[in-house]
C-alpha cells in the first residue's frame, strides 16, 4: 500500500529498473500522474494516441514510437475501460519492454476475467476520494513478482525490509499507507459490490434515457467494467457543460491530451494525436456518484434532451 497512485507508479517504475535517459510509452489521454511519475522517475515520457473507440492506449501506433531507449510501456485503464492487453503483452514482449499498468481508474474490472492491473510487471490501483471507493488517499502496488514486490516495499519504508529495525539497506522514502486509511478502504472493500452495483445501474438508467439523442462511450466487449464516471460524446463538450452548468448540473470534461499541456510545452512529441484530440472536444462525464437518487438522473437526463433538442434545430 502507498501514500497515493502518483507515488505507487514512480515506485513501480523505480522498482522495474526506469532510470534517466529511459523512456516510457504513455497514453496521450490520462490523468497527468501517468507521466508525471515518469518524469519522477528521470525517465521521459513519450506520448502514444489512443484507440479511437476505448480510448486506450493503441499499441499499433506505440510501433511507431519504440526507440532504443524505450524500456517501458504504461497502459492506462481510462474510466474502468480496459486496455487491449491482447496487443499491449506481445508488443511488450517483441521489444523487451516492462508493463506498467495504471489501473487507478479501473478497479473491480476484468479484462477476459482477469483483473486490471495484473496482467504486466507491476500495477496500480488508486483509492483517492473521487475512485469507487476510497481510503480518502492512498493506492496499492500489485505484482507476482516477490523480488519487485521487495524493492518496492523497501522503497516506501525508507530502504528496509522491515519497520522497528535501524539498518537500511539501501535508499528509501516514507511514502507509507497509515492505519487510519487502511482501515477507511477495510470498510469500502465490505460495501464494494453494492457501490460498483449502483455504479453500472446509474448507467443503465442513463443509457435507457438518453441513448436516442447522444452517444455513450464504448465498452469492449472483452471488458466487463464498473463503470467510475458515466461518459458521453457531444457535438461540443465544451458546450454542452456549459449548458448543464447553467442549470446547476456539474459534469467534467475528458482529461486534457498530454502533448497540449502547458507544462509539456518543451517536449517535443509530434502532432499525430488525432483520437485523444477528438476525446478530449467531445467526451463529457455526467453525474455519476453512487448518492444520485433516480430522479436527480432524470433531472439530468432532462436537461441533455432539452440541450440536444435545441442543438438539432439550429
Amino acid at each position: 500500500a502507498y501514500a497515493n497512485g502518483t507515488l505507487a507508479l514512480y515506485a513501480s517504475l523505480i522498482a522495474a529498473g526506469i532510470k534517466p535517459g529511459d523512456e516510457v510509452l504513455v497514453p496521450d489521454l490520462t490523468f497527468i500522474a501517468s507521466a508525471n511519475s515518469v518524469i519522477m522517475a528521470g525517465a521521459k515520457p513519450v506520448f502514444v494516441d489512443v484507440d479511437k473507440k476505448t480510448f486506450c492506449i493503441d499499441a499499433e501506433k506505440a510501433e511507431e514510437k519504440v526507440t532504443v531507449r524505450t524500456r517501458a510501456i504504461m497502459p492506462v485503464h481510462l474510466y474502468g475501460q480496459a486496455a487491449d492487453m491482447d496487443k499491449i503483452m506481445p508488443f511488450a514482449k517483441k521489444h523487451g519492454l516492462k508493463v506498467i499498468e495504471d489501473a487507478a481508474e479501473s478497479i473491480g474490472a476484468k479484462f477476459r476475467g482477469k483483473h486490471t492491473g495484473t496482467f504486466g510487471d507491476i500495477g496500480i490501483i488508486s483509492f483517492y476520494g473521487n475512485k469507487i471507493i476510497t481510503t480518502a488517499e492512498g493506492a496499492i502496488v500489485l505484482t507476482d513478482d516477490d523480488g519487485l514486490a521487495e524493492k518496492i516495499y523497501r522503497l516506501k519504508n525508507h530502504g528496509r525490509k522491515e519497520k522497528g529495525v535501524f539498518i537500511h539497506e539501501q535508499i528509501g522514502y516514507n511514502f507509507s499507507f497509515t492505519d487510519v486509511l487502511a482501515a477507511i478502504g477495510v470498510a469500502q472493500l465490505k460495501k464494494f459490490q453494492k457501490i460498483a452495483k449502483r455504479k453500472n445501474e446509474l448507467r443503465k438508467l442513463y443509457e435507457d434515457q438518453l441513448k436516442d439523442v447522444i452517444e455513450f462511450t464504448y465498452v469492449d466487449e472483452r471488458t466487463s467494467l464498473v463503470h467510475w464516471f458515466v461518459n458521453v460524446l457531444a457535438d461540443d463538450a465544451g458546450k454542452l457543460a456549459e449548458f448543464l452548468k447553467a442549470k446547476d448540473i456539474q459534469t467534467r470534461r475528458f482529461f486534457y491530451p498530454l502533448h497540449m499541456q502547458p507544462c509539456y510545452k518543451d517536449m517535443k512529441q509530434g502532432k499525430d494525436f488525432e483520437n485523444s484530440e477528438y476525446a478530449y472536444e467531445h467526451g463529457l462525464s455526467l453525474p455519476s456518484s453512487v448518492l444520485l437518487k433516480d430522479d436527480e438522473v432524470m433531472q439530468v437526463c432532462k436537461a441533455i434532451r432539452e440541450y440536444c433538442t435545441k442543438h438539432k434545430s439550429q
